[in-house]
């Protein structure tokens, strides 16, 4: 999961000289570096899931991290801009593994609040990376060109290999798996497409993910061009990263109390509510950086909560399918949320105002979705677990 954060969020201090040495003109043609990688990663998590339903979990994993690590240093060479999008893209593919074998993993073990648990605890290291990650890119750029950015991606994948060789154990017993044939792979994705709750959850979490991919590439010029930070901005940016490490952190520690469904209800309510106070503030012109940044923090910290939990609710009735789940629910988010994203902060034009536009209609797209799994009721515990209590009162 830390590498897939690395690779996104390092290279955002270097987008301008990325651009400079290979002529871009259109600085809005820069988001296509993160937007590359979403996208390769998006596309190709179809695959990794039946796979690693069939051949286990370790195998997948470590020949997607050894793509990763290829992709990266044949960057160090790209001749042009052309080359080095392609590169991304390929980058993405070989990431694509570790998200996917990543939740499975976790299915594999944890069920229910358990899982809700440790799924926000991983969660959270992929949002811890975002606070370190832009000044990581920044460190190198003081010592090296751009190009050694992805020497240190590269180096850090071919790492993650050897670790993981050594203290990955393999979670899908051999009495588990799946055949990889053609009907019994659209039979699993029939389960998971058909099941109302965990496949309107997958869809909030593709909108939720949609605001990440709208501001992450614009971030740069938000708060160099409009808030004027300079070297300030990695601060600012992994400010922001914190607060939704944080939120992932407590959800973590009260998730088991108060469950995943009114946590990340309660989240979604308070970001949209944020987002739409935001854009009111953005039509009177620019908005001050204290309020801004505040308003910013906060939906990014509700996002923390949201995000693990929607996770969580999208899988727990998939567990015999767990790869295959895992697969179509990140294709869908990643690319969904590419496609939403990238179009919504395409359209940043020097203020706030898209931006704030874009994350109000994501936050009442997820609601939309939250509504149809749960047929209009918010805050419930969920069936299963009501019954368990139940039971468990008697």
């Amino acid at each position: 999961m830390t590498l897939n954060a690395l690779a996104i969020d390092v290279m955002l201090p270097a987008l301008p000289q990325m651009a400079q040495s290979l002529h871009v003109v259109n600085e809005n043609d820069r988001h296509w570096v993160v937007l590359a990688y979403a996208l390769g990663f998006g596309v190709a998590q179809l695959a990794f899931g039946p796979l690693s339903d069939r051949f286990g979990r370790r195998v997948p994993m470590f020949a997607g991290v050894a793509v990763y690590a290829a992709a990266s240093l044949a960057a160090i060479l790209a001749p042009t801009w052309e080359s080095l999008i392609v590169l991304r893209v390929v980058q993405g593919i070989g990431g694509a593994g570790t998200r996917v074998i990543t939740m499975s993993i976790v299915r594999d073990r944890y069920a229910g609040r358990a899982m809700a648990e440790v799924m926000s605890l991983i969660f959270m290291v992929f949002l811890v990376v975002p606070i370190v990650a832009p000044s990581i890119g920044q460190l190198i750029m003081f010592v090296g060109p751009w190009e050694m950015i992805f020497a240190v991606m590269g180096v850090m994948a071919i790492l993650v290999i050897a670790w993981g060789h050594f203290r990955l154990p393999e979670t899908l017993a051999k009495a588990d798996r799946r055949p990889l044939t053609v009907s019994a792979t659209v039979a699993a994705f029939r389960i998971v497409v058909t099941n109302r709750m965990a496949f309107m959850y997958g869809l909030a979490g593709m909108f939720m993910f949609a605001c990440i991919m709208m501001f992450i590439p614009a971030s740069q010029q938000v708060y160099v061009d409009i808030y004027e930070l300079g070297p300030w901005f990695p601060v600012a940016f992994g400010g922001t990263a914190a607060l939704m490490a944080v939120g992932s952190f407590i959800n973590a520690r009260v998730v088991a109390r108060f469950g995943m469904r009114r946590i990340s209800h309660f989240a979604i309510l308070v970001f949209t509510a944020l987002s739409a106070v935001w854009l009111v503030c953005a039509m009177f012109g620019k908005v001050p950086f204290l309020v801004f940044f505040p308003i910013l923090a906060t939906c990014f910290f509700m996002f923390g909560w949201a995000s693990s939990n929607m996770n969580a609710l999208s899988m727990e009735p998939l567990g015999a399918v767990a790869g295959t789940a895992s697969s179509v629910f990140g294709f869908i988010q990643t690319v969904g949320g590419v496609l939403i994203g990238g179009y919504l902060g395409s359209l940043y034009d020097g203020t706030t105002l898209p931006l704030a536009a874009g994350f109000l209609a994501v936050g009442m797209a997820t609601l939309i979705c939250v509504l149809v799994a749960e047929k209009g009721r918010l805050f419930g515990v969920g069936a299963e677990y009501a019954h368990a209590e139940h039971h468990a009162a008697h």
